[in-house]
């Protein structure tokens, strides 16, 4: 697949028009919120192109990215959204609204089998193998090309996963149970960014 590939500095432009269905994935220096800044943020309309944003750290001054994030009629795909919230949360201060996860559709759907990451799913859904060798490289300077095709890859599939991921839901009558656990997610994100990292109903 041939991929557009645009790298923008601190924000999106102004006059970009991307549409009411996105998919989002974050980069950082690291799992630990406060300690590991968010670097890139990446966007996707699904029709194999990626917009990716390398933030200003000392201001993180994105208010269109910002506007799009919080606004609640535009959807918003990721893979994990539980850590790219948070980070978005504590460095851009805004929540993320109107979610959908593939990696929560993909818990509750393909029950069959314990591997749920991206690259398990874009292999079985969409046949391809895609290298994950940058997934743990520094992505807080200057990007190589490889690094940047990495992040478009974490993005660029994500529409027509869901879309396979919804309709096994559907089937097995488990949709509901997934839109509670989206209802959830946002909790989730305070309660991480509060420390509360184990579970709250464990004895």
């Amino acid at each position: 697949m041939n991929v557009n590939i645009k790298l923008h500095k601190n924000d999106l432009p102004d006059d970009l028009e991307l549409g009411n269905v996105l998919a989002v994935d974050g980069e950082f220096m690291g799992l630990n919120v406060r300690r590991d800044p968010l670097c890139l943020l990446q966007i996707s309309t699904g029709n194999s192109d990626a917009h990716i944003v390398q933030f200003d750290r000392k201001t993180y001054n994105s208010p269109n990215l910002v506007k799009i994030l919080n606004n609640e009629k535009i959807t918003k795909i990721f893979h994990y959204g539980r850590a790219d919230m948070a980070h978005i949360k504590y460095y851009l201060k805004t929540d993320t609204n109107n979610i959908l996860d593939t990696k929560i559709a993909s818990k509750l759907a393909r029950s069959y089998s314990d591997q749920h990451s991206l690259k398990t799913l874009i292999k079985e859904f969409i046949n391809i193998d895609v290298s994950k060798q940058f997934q743990n490289s520094d992505f807080g300077g200057e990007l190589s090309p490889a690094q940047l095709k990495y992040c478009a890859n974490d993005v660029i599939y994500l529409h027509k996963i869901h879309e396979k991921l919804d309709l096994i839901l559907k089937r097995e009558n488990r949709i509901k149970l997934y839109n509670d656990c989206l209802r959830f997610l946002k909790t989730r994100v305070e309660l991480d960014l509060a420390h509360f990292k184990e579970d709250v109903w464990s004895h």
